[in-house]
């Protein structure tokens, strides 16, 4: 049994992935109360702990197998007026903080593309840097949800870190991608738009015959 500490868990769409890769949670962390909720009973299972990051103790869960967390992506996105390290969302010094008291095997954290962006370069080298100092074999790639059957124009950093004394950490390599696999809007979408008998649904299908564009909204101050 592989276990995961999640911060930042949201509505569950990581929690949800890390579960069919195998993990077992042992913690996921969110703030908002909805979305705390909304886990709770689509899994009541899962130990949700609705709480600040900020005031979440990582020391009781030292060596689990993963800690990883999508940290708010508003500091590094132009929506979000990427402040940076100057914006209070910014959650990269808890997830420091979190690995240093965790000591995970390994480490997977989420961020937007604007986190590659030259402004914050300094500041992107300080967190991987970070990492590697704490003992982990860190690598970073931007990855796009729509090469690996998401049908959604959905651009992510993915870092990962894995921990030096790991016998496997030098065959990590991130998934191939394979957009061909992944279906239209339309395609994905027609039967359950049709459930309901409606006529137009081929039509609409016909013209939601591509990859939908990013959805937006729904964070903090955003």
């Amino acid at each position: 049994m592989l276990t995961c500490v999640e911060i930042c868990a949201g509505a569950g769409g990581q929690a949800l992935g890390l579960a069919m890769a195998g993990f077992v949670h042992v913690a996921l962390v969110e703030y908002e109360k909805e979305y705390c909720d909304i886990l709770k009973e689509n899994r009541p299972e899962w130990p949700i702990i609705c709480a600040d990051v900020h005031d979440f103790d990582g020391k009781p869960y030292h060596g689990v197998d993963l800690f990883a967390g999508g940290v708010p992506c508003p500091p590094f996105s132009v929506a979000g007026k990427q402040l940076g390290a100057n914006d209070e969302r910014d959650l990269f010094p808890e997830a420091l903080r979190l690995v240093r008291e965790i000591e995970p095997r390994a480490i997977m954290l989420e961020n937007v593309r604007g986190f590659l962006d030259p402004s914050f370069r300094e500041y992107r080298e300080y967190i991987l840097r970070s990492i590697a100092h704490m003992g982990y074999d860190v690598q970073i790639k931007l990855l796009q949800a729509s090469d690996y059957g998401v049908s959604q124009l959905r651009p992510r950093v993915v870092i990962v870190g894995i921990r030096n004394d790991e016998p496997g950490r030098f065959t990590f390599s991130y998934p191939a991608p394979h957009p061909e696999q992944t279906p239209t809007v339309g395609a994905l979408l027609q039967d359950l738009m049709a459930e309901a008998g409606w006529k137009g649904v081929r039509k609409w299908a016909k013209q939601a015959d591509k990859i939908a564009p990013t959805i937006v909204g729904g964070s903090k101050k955003h």
